[in-house]
């Protein structure tokens, strides 16, 4: 099948690959020029997919990269995988919107659409089909096929990936979920079908609740915790080893990420714009994780007070990790990037490393990246602060050279100078 994938980003390419890998003509469409131009020459920008992949399905012409809408004509099945993010704390579409005027025009009759931006119970159905509808002259679920399929992407993950995660898949009619399941039968091992768009939709979002939520429980028993005198983190190795009724979330300088930041604000503000009631619980996690990196530098401002006797003005700080995760550079809303900027506002002397983003700028507001900590001499610093544990860091050696350590992530051993959040 032709199949047209609109975003090449960590959701659209891990994809287009994939339906390429697969025997599908693919064409990966990515309105920004650079980007094109990168995948193009055989550039990946995305962990998950290394160049020498991506040269593979380039040279075997199963895919092609393009930035001009007419190489979308004749597609059988077009996939939008285009960022879905908040502005001004409310749901932007204008993404959706706009891949959904682009493809209305290269709609023919039996093609299929599938939304797999993260949005709100309702997009598929009252926001996309009127505009492919409006732009196509045709019928969806008569002339043409609309199908929903959320996204599981997990930049990083080595274990599980686009092939084996299972994917949930959504039609408009009984034809279209056919049609829609027919298509990542052929690209992921297990298909799970859902009995309606607004089930697959609410799905989604609900997945990233349930961690935001329970992210931010975690988080305010780490403060208790400290408050208390308590070690919060042996604390939650005791209750892990309850084999039933109890999933293990850790605490952490914040969320961050194209999800867990983003998609529960998109289900909130949905309920309170259409029915005028609150998710509680929704607004109450975004507080307590929003809040987190502030409760970092207070930790951070505190430690430098009573262990050296000096503010964080002036004070040389070298913070370990950007990207929101390890093993990765995706810095989007990430937190560590959140403390670094409260420490910079506070006239801290700030000295950022992350081997995931080597280059000035990296999506961070231009904070200075260092490639490696190698050439980092540990002992100049007044304290450092561990936000993104990434392999590459050496922990012995931190703590071997360290004055002082905040470990935000739990991964090192506490000591007289290393303190767990």
């Amino acid at each position: 099948m032709h199949i047209c994938v609109l975003g090449q980003g960590y959701v659209g390419l891990p994809l287009a690959v994939r339906a390429a890998e697969a025997g599908h003509a693919v064409t990966g469409y990515e309105p920004d020029r650079a980007r094109c131009e990168a995948l193009a020459a055989g550039s990946s920008y995305v962990e998950d997919i290394g160049d020498d992949r991506l040269r593979a399905v380039l040279d075997s012409d199963a895919y092609y990269a393009t930035s001009d809408p007419q190489d979308l004509k004749g597609f059988d099945v077009a996939v939008i995988t285009v960022p879905t993010p908040l502005t001004d704390r409310a749901p932007d579409l204008s993404c959706v919107r706009d891949a959904g005027r682009v493809l209305a025009e290269w709609i023919e009759p039996g093609a299929t659409v599938v939304l797999e931006s993260t949005t709100h119970p309702g997009t598929t159905r009252d926001v996309l089909v009127p505009l492919l509808e409006e732009g196509s002259g045709l019928v969806a679920g008569r002339d043409f096929h609309v199908g929903f399929s959320p996204e599981r992407i997990d930049p990083g993950n080595p274990d599980w990936r686009l092939e084996n995660t299972p994917k949930i898949v959504a039609g408009l009619t009984g034809g279209c979920l056919e049609r829609v399941k027919g298509f990542y039968d052929t690209v992921t091992e297990v298909t799970v079908p859902a009995s309606g768009l607004e089930e697959a939709e609410l799905a989604k979002v609900f997945e990233n609740t349930y961690r935001h939520v329970n992210i931010a429980l975690v988080n305010e028993l780490s403060r208790m915790a400290h408050t208390l005198g308590v070690d919060v983190w042996h604390t939650l190795e005791l209750a892990a080893t309850k084999p039933f009724g109890f999933t293990r979330f850790l605490p952490g300088p914040g969320v961050g990420g194209h999800c867990l930041p983003i998609d529960p604000v998109y289900l909130s503000h949905h309920v309170k714009a259409r029915h005028g009631q609150t998710f509680r619980l929704i607004e109450l996690a975004q507080d307590i994780n929003e809040s987190q990196p502030d409760y970092v530098v207070r930790r951070l401002q505190d430690a430098l007070s009573r262990r050296f006797r000096r503010s964080v003005h002036g004070a040389r700080i070298l913070a370990l990790g950007a990207a929101y995760k390890p093993g990765t550079s995706d810095a989007r809303q990430s937190p560590a990037v959140e403390v670094t900027d409260r420490l910079r506002q506070m006239g801290a002397d700030v000295t950022v490393v992350d081997p995931y983003l080597p280059v000035a700028g990296g999506g961070c507001r231009e904070i200075p990246f260092r490639a490696t900590a190698a050439d980092v001499t540990v002992g100049d610093f007044d304290a450092v602060v561990l936000l993104t544990p990434h392999g590459e860091f050496d922990l012995g050696r931190l703590a071997a050279e360290a004055s002082y350590v905040l470990d935000t992530r739990g991964v090192m051993t506490a000591a007289s100078h290393i303190e767990r959040l």
